[in-house]
């Protein structure tokens, strides 16, 4: 469904002249985190294509966990890193990467692509690669129950991206546990004939989302929100994030869709936030990480969805790992008890 011109939000340059009724929005745009964040993974999602752009062979490093990390990876977290450091140096940030792969003498190459590329994002040709290495290493910060932190997926999504589909890059705030701001770049994501958005979310004033290309000046932000009536389930491109043939028996027997459609990156989040999509069910039995959730649970909530874990439980932010959750469930609030009713039998 395509998302009608009313529920758009038009700005002035300045953004002091909005349309009534309006006013949230400019609370929103005059929030220096939610603004910082959103030109960071702005950047970094221009970085990200355009190192896919110039590959005609995608090559990736290998890290020791044996997944496949791109020079657009370790790219995206640099400039990130380097802008929240800049304008909120107290705030830890906790980021997928590290900078010890890069360090190693046979990676020097590699450091050097990635520094390239970062001055380029960033404009400051005074950048050095242990500049970058440094912005890197700045996401190692450590979770926190009490003290407000960043956490940073710089590529969602990273087999997508090699394969030349959906990645995505994906920054979060969190205080005392809970999502506060929640940004995800889609660079390949298409929506009503556009392909690349920026999903923006700040808890309690809504969701809404913007072309990735469009040009600094425009400032036209369109209200999202969940669609009651559309009848996809999306999940993982890779099986190993979630049982497929369970995900689809839940979804059939719980609201009697069929329709699937496979995708990688937190892009599922954006979908069912954009009304795209009614499910994304993601039933793994392993702890997953905070990045790779929570700038999406603050955009499905606030575009009037619902997100738990199987059991019906939020899920937790204040370690890397959801230790204490099993499972993802998003649905657009009109399902969610009856797929937890489902899974009760499995």
């Amino acid at each position: 469904p395509t998302i009608p011109r009313s529920q758009e939000t038009h700005f002035s340059q300045d953004m002091s002249t909005l349309h009534p009724g309006q006013s949230t929005m400019t609370s929103i745009m005059q929030n220096e985190e939610l603004a910082t964040a959103c030109r960071a993974v702005t950047i970094a999602s221009k970085l990200c294509e355009a190192v896919r752009s110039e590959m005609t062979t995608l090559q990736t490093m290998t890290k020791s966990d044996r997944s496949p990390v791109t020079v657009a990876d370790y790219g995206s977290q640099a400039v990130i890193c380097e802008m929240l450091s800049k304008n909120f140096p107290e705030d830890p940030v906790v980021a997928e990467e590290d900078s010890d792969d890069l360090r190693l003498p046979e990676m020097g190459d590699q450091l050097a692509k990635i520094t390239n590329h970062v001055k380029l994002a960033l404009g400051e040709s005074s950048v050095s690669e242990e500049d970058v290495a440094g912005w890197i290493d700045h996401g190692n910060g450590t979770p926190s129950s009490n003290q407000r932190f960043w956490t940073l997926d710089p590529i969602d999504g990273t087999k997508g991206f090699l394969r030349g589909d959906q990645y995505a890059v994906c920054l979060a705030l969190i205080e005392n546990g809970h999502v506060k701001i929640g940004i995800i770049g889609c660079p390949a994501l298409e929506i009503d004939h556009v392909v690349g958005h920026l999903f923006v979310a700040e808890k309690g004033k809504g969701a809404w989302r913007k072309p990735l290309n469009s040009n600094n000046n425009d400032t036209t932000l369109a209200r999202i929100q969940v669609d009651p009536k559309i009848d996809i389930l999306v999940q993982s491109f890779e099986a190993s994030h979630g049982n497929h043939t369970s995900q689809q028996d839940v979804a059939a027997k719980a609201t009697g869709i069929e329709n699937v459609v496979c995708m990688d990156s937190q892009a599922k989040y954006a979908m069912v936030a954009n009304g795209k999509a009614a499910l994304y069910l993601r039933l793994s039995d392993y702890a997953e990480s905070i990045w790779d959730h929570a700038a999406g649970v603050v955009l499905v909530e606030e575009a009037g969805g619902r997100v738990s874990d199987r059991n019906g439980k939020r899920l937790g932010f204040t370690s890397t790992k959801m230790t204490g959750n099993s499972g993802v469930i998003v649905t657009n609030g009109v399902f969610h008890e009856k797929v937890l009713a489902v899974l009760e039998d499995y």
